[in-house]
């Protein structure tokens, strides 16, 4: 994981509560993973999913992210935290074993009480990756077999269409984080069903599609060389999901630059992560 990023437009302001995971709290200052008392280092990121931090503790530095549980409008959304929470903290345990994959940890603490809607893992020392990056000859053939690997485990990434989803690590091996929209066969749901089968076909071939678009857009010289290296156009239920998505994501965008979360690009780069924007209005209040 890499730190906050750096903010571009100065006027920006904090998103409000409704856009946050955790309305107008922070990730705590203090948790407590394996009996181990851990203290706030960093906010990495705070957005309408989660809010992820840096901790540091005997065992070292751990991420903790802590999903949804602010109401939206209303509408109660603690269920759904609680529920990606418990997904991810289960499809961390299955890759354990993986070398590509955080070291999971154990269940996060606050004050002693359990917090439902948390799921920590092991720190990787390391920035997302970025379009046009130049990665070792062995980063792409690597990342390859852990989506194969998960694949073979009856599971599915999902994610992998944003390239933020895969770390470079400082080791200049591969890792991916961000399972809670993973899917896996037998859990939650039976396993045996041909429409879910079917479904999970669908989702590992959308991960191999995503796979050979970063390894086309960061190594196109040896692409060729690439196992996936077929020419295959987007799938149609790709085309599908844009349909709905592009537009969504324009509205939300919208959306963003009206409330001057955002500037008028209405892209992410341009927003103050939140956690920024309210100390400083924080501090602005103080000496007014």
């Amino acid at each position: 994981m890499v730190g906050p990023q750096t903010a571009t437009v100065a006027s920006a302001r904090p998103r409000p509560a409704a856009l946050r995971a955790l309305g107008r709290d922070d990730p705590p200052q203090e948790i407590e993973v394996d009996r181990a008392l851990y203290h706030r280092v960093e906010i990495f990121k705070h957005d309408s999913w989660a809010a992820t931090a840096l901790y540091e503790g005997p065992a070292g530095r751990i991420v903790c992210k802590f999903n949804r549980r602010q109401p939206l409008f209303g509408l109660p959304l603690a269920w759904l935290g609680r529920l990606l929470a418990r997904r991810e903290a289960h499809i961390l345990a299955l890759l354990a074993d993986l070398p590509n994959v955080p070291a999971p940890r154990g269940v996060v603490r606050v004050g002693g009480k359990r917090v439902e809607n948390a799921v920590a893992h092991a720190y990787v020392a390391g920035r997302p990756l970025a379009q046009r990056d130049r990665v070792p000859d062995d980063f792409f053939p690597r990342l390859g077999r852990l989506l194969a690997e998960m694949h073979r485990r009856k599971m599915a990434y999902v994610d992998l269409h944003k390239a933020e989803n895969i770390l470079l690590g400082d080791d200049g091996q591969p890792y991916l984080i961000d399972f809670q929209i993973s899917a896996v066969l037998g859990w939650r749901w039976p396993a045996d069903t041909a429409i879910l089968r079917g479904l999970l076909t669908l989702l590992q071939r959308s991960d191999e599609y995503h796979f050979r678009k970063h390894v086309r857009h960061n190594r196109p010289d040896i692409y060729a060389e690439m196992p996936i290296s077929q020419k295959v156009g987007r799938p149609w239920w790709i085309r599908a999901h844009r349909m709905i998505a592009v537009p969504f994501r324009s509205l939300r965008r919208r959306l963003l630059a009206q409330l001057r979360v955002r500037d008028a690009s209405g892209r992410a780069a341009s927003e103050h992560f939140a956690e920024d924007a309210i100390r400083r209005q924080k501090t602005a209040d103080k000496a007014a």
